[in-house]
This record gives structure tokens, sequence and C-alpha cells, in this order.
């Protein structure tokens, strides 16, 4: 199987309020797709197009069983996710040239599932 990129990532509104969770094989394509409203659905209903977390993978089936896992999780986990990688919940794409490449990083949401503080209750 040859090795492509593929990004999960998780969007939330300006209030944060809302999180969504997707997958894609082009993820500055997908959040202009979110931002100009181009796709009806969840996203465009409540406005959700804040990058707040991402992880990169080179394989499909890799990134579909984390976008499963994180839909699995209760917010109280998925917060503690982004928290980890993104306490002040910055919108990651607001300046991709200029920030940190935090999603070249490999995060390990395994790591989470070991953690018992963040596990579901």
């Amino acid at each position: 199987m040859r090795n492509h990129d593929y990004w999960v990532y998780i969007l939330t509104s300006k209030s944060c309020t809302t999180l969504y969770i997707g997958i894609t094989n082009n993820i500055a394509r997908r959040l202009a797709q979110h931002r100009c409203g181009e796709v009806d659905g969840f996203t465009k209903r409540y406005h959700l197009n804040r990058l707040v977390w991402l992880e990169h993978f080179r394989n499909v089936n890799d990134a579909i069983a984390c976008e499963k896992k994180l839909k699995g999780w209760r917010r109280s986990r998925k917060i503690a996710l982004i928290e980890q990688m993104n306490p002040r919940w910055f919108d990651l794409s607001d300046d991709w040239e200029q920030q940190p490449k935090f999603y070249d990083r490999p995060w390990e949401t395994e790591e989470m599932t070991r953690d018992s503080s963040l596990r579901s209750e």
C-alpha cells in the first residue's frame, strides 16, 4: 500500500462550544471548504471553522482508525487532547508560515488511552 498524506482534525466555532472531527487528504483545501461554507451540513450550520487540533498520518487506515476512536470519546477527553497540544485553543491555521509546525509532530493518541485521568467514565 502506498503512503500518502492524511489528516485527522478537530474544528470548533469562535466561541469553542461545538467540536467537529474530520479526516482529509488535503487539509488546506478542506479548511477552505469549511470556511467558505461549500459543503452543507454540521460544520456550516454551526460555523465550525477554527482548527484547534490535527494529526498527520501516512496511512489512510491509521487515519480512519484515529478518527473513529476520537469520535467515540467523551467531550471532556477531546478537550484534554486539544489542550495537550493547543492549550489556548488558537486557530492552528491562522498563519502556518509563522507558527511552529504542530502538525508535523507525531501525536500519540494512544498515550491518552493509558492516562487514567482521561479515561471515559
